[in-house]
């Protein structure tokens, strides 16, 4: 499986929260159980799984989970996932990408800086 390495709320590499993101093949046949196991092993706070790169209902299907427990929301995930999306799935700039996560509906909203992403706000 394909994953990504992110620092969000940071100006730099190697600052501001880890957070590991999962897509690509086989993300959507993992269990519960497996996607667990694979935050425990990353072992940041947080590790999201995009379940499919195609949207439903408007948005993508994101999961997050700490080494612990699954969580219905959180932010740094919330934003890192959807910088991961734009830049790895849709490929192309875009105002906005909506995560369907346990909670419901999060949108995001990007502003762009000499054509890259360059500060994420959400709505939730």
């Amino acid at each position: 499986m394909n994953f990504y390495i992110v620092d969000v709320f940071a100006e730099s590499k190697y600052a501001g929260n880890q957070l590991a993101v999962f897509c690509g093949a086989g993300v959507a046949e993992l269990s519960e159980a497996q996607m667990l196991l694979i935050a425990r092993e990353i072992n940041y706070s947080e590790t999201t799984f995009i379940r499919s790169p195609d949207p439903r209902d408007g948005g993508y299907d994101v999961r997050i989970f700490t080494p612990k427990k699954e969580l219905p929301f959180a932010g740094h995930p919330t934003l890192g996932t959807a910088f991961v999306l734009q830049q790895e799935i849709i490929r192309e700039k875009v105002d906005r990408v909506i995560l369907n996560l346990a909670v419901g509906q999060i949108p995001v909203t990007f502003n762009y800086h000499n054509e890259s992403a360059d500060i994420l706000w959400m709505r939730q």
